[in-house]
């Protein structure tokens, strides 16, 4: 009996212990844009072959005009 509770209380301490510091975070909200809305700033890499460089929308922000394009499922196979 004396082992038994002893495994119990040892198992318990260890699930404590494996769950302290465990924060369960919210999932971020998805980002409600809309076709003529601004979009947000980001950064992609571009690949021209040789090497590949850091490319951000705020780069081209009064210089170009740009219009972005997303193709879901491109080189998927489906």
């Amino acid at each position: 009996m004396r082992k038994r509770l002893t495994g119990i209380l040892l198992l318990t301490a260890l699930m404590a212990v494996a769950s302290f510091g465990q924060e369960t975070k919210k999932a971020p909200e998805p980002l409600t844009i809309k076709v003529g809305d601004m979009a947000p700033d980001f950064t992609l890499l571009a690949y021209d072959g040789t090497k590949t460089t850091p490319v951000s929308l705020h780069d081209f922000k009064g210089k170009k005009q740009v219009a972005l394009a997303f193709y879901v499922f491109a080189f998927t196979g489906g």
